[in-house]
């Protein structure tokens, strides 16, 4: 089976590294382009052409003010990959536990 075009799957957009630490960066809060180029030290070409993949898959929102373009993250297109996630999240907090409560028994007995 094919896989989906990288610019229609959120999930094929955040599998290259450089737009999860674009991401990463607007996370917390809006940034220009300008300053995500200087925090990534990549060329502008290069940031442009990942937001354009995070803008058209929807996980990222952009404005224009001015000549700059400012971007931010799209909390509602995030959601299916952060429940994704949480799964697994799940899963490693589980096992992790059991892990525990083994050593613990182990301690008890020794």
């Amino acid at each position: 089976m094919p896989r989906a075009a990288t610019t229609s799957d959120a999930f094929n957009a955040v599998a290259e590294p450089r737009r999860r630490e674009i991401l990463n960066l607007l996370a917390l809060e809006e940034r220009p382009v300008s300053e995500i180029v200087a925090r990534l030290g990549i060329e502008q070409p290069s940031v442009s052409k990942h937001l354009r993949v995070l803008r058209d898959t929807g996980l990222v929102h952009a404005r224009r003010d001015g000549r700059q373009i400012f971007y931010r993250t799209n909390a509602e297109a995030i959601r299916p990959l952060h429940e994704w996630t949480e799964t697994f999240a799940r899963f490693w907090r589980h096992q992790l536990l059991r892990i525990k409560e083994r050593a613990e028994r182990k301690s008890r007995v020794n």
